[in-house]
């Protein structure tokens, strides 16, 4: 059986004896999608590369950390994810989360953006108004939307309190509906 037809789980047991051949095979399985996780976070695809590069090196070193509670690919992802954000932190264009003046409270029947409403928004039209969102909106929403992390899981990568992601995913999507109705 070659390597390109083994499954994931054979191909990371060879990678923890630390065969060359199947460490390839993985980063060619999941090269693409880490790239665009990158890309997305840190907006420059040479950023990007190189965060994608140490981010399977430190997989690959951590592998024997990998339990299998999750699929290797959302594994990796999150290692992409924290390495992206600390990268974009470094390259001093990262604006800091608000930790004042952020209500504890919020509306939590409204949930933003509806389907009737959109339904004939462009998926390309969205990303265009999202682009212009303030760092801090888009990254949240790229988290939450694109990306598909939950409440938990953004609170734990951006090191912010549960009420303070609720509140900003809150303000995002406010911010990106008003953006998209000036559009239409």
């Amino acid at each position: 059986m070659t390597l390109t037809k083994q499954n994931i789980e054979s191909l990371l047991v060879l990678c923890q004896n630390e065969n060359q051949m199947a460490q390839l095979e993985v980063y060619n399985r999941y090269q693409k999608a880490m790239f665009n996780v990158a890309v997305r976070i840190v907006k420059d695809s040479a950023e990007a590369e190189d965060v994608m590069q140490e981010s399977f090196i430190t997989a690959f070193a951590k592998l024997s950390s990998f339990k299998g509670d999750a699929t290797f690919g959302s594994w990796l992802k999150r290692i992409v994810v924290n390495n992206a954000i600390t990268q974009y932190k470094k390259s001093k264009r990262f604006v800091g989360w608000p930790e004042e003046g952020i209500k504890d409270e919020i509306d939590e029947s409204y949930d933003g953006l509806t389907d009737e409403d959109y339904t004939h928004t462009k998926a390309s039209e969205v990303m265009r108004c999202m682009e212009s969102l303030n760092e801090n909106y888009r990254a949240v929403l790229t988290l939450h939307f694109i990306e598909g992390f939950d409440y938990e899981e953004i609170c734990d990568i951006l090191k912010i309190t549960n009420a303070n992601c609720r509140t900003m995913i809150s303000r995002a999507k406010e911010s990106l509906r008003k953006k998209l109705i000036v559009t239409t």
